[in-house]
């Protein structure tokens, strides 16, 4: 599992693809989007719990919310 910065300040493991809600399997690849590795896709799914999240696309990037972990943005993945 990969550690990364939750909204909020703390560190979360991913556990989930961000990409299809499934759970993170170690030997096991999951079948991401092309836009995702394109990068034109942000993520829609929780990266700790795997909840669906709120998304908001600006011309600049995007930002998504989890209702348990709270807000995610494309600057603070270097993204934008």
């Amino acid at each position: 599992m990969v550690p990364v910065q939750d909204g909020v300040g703390g560190e979360l493991e991913a556990a989930f693809n961000v990409y299809t809600g499934r759970p993170v399997v170690a030997g096991v690849d999951d079948v991401v989007p092309t836009a995702a590795q394109l990068g034109l896709e942000p993520p829609r799914y929780c990266m700790a719990c795997g909840r669906r999240m709120i998304v908001q696309i600006s011309p600049d990037g995007w930002w998504a919310k989890c209702s348990r972990h709270g807000v995610f943005d494309s600057v603070d993945l270097g993204r934008r």
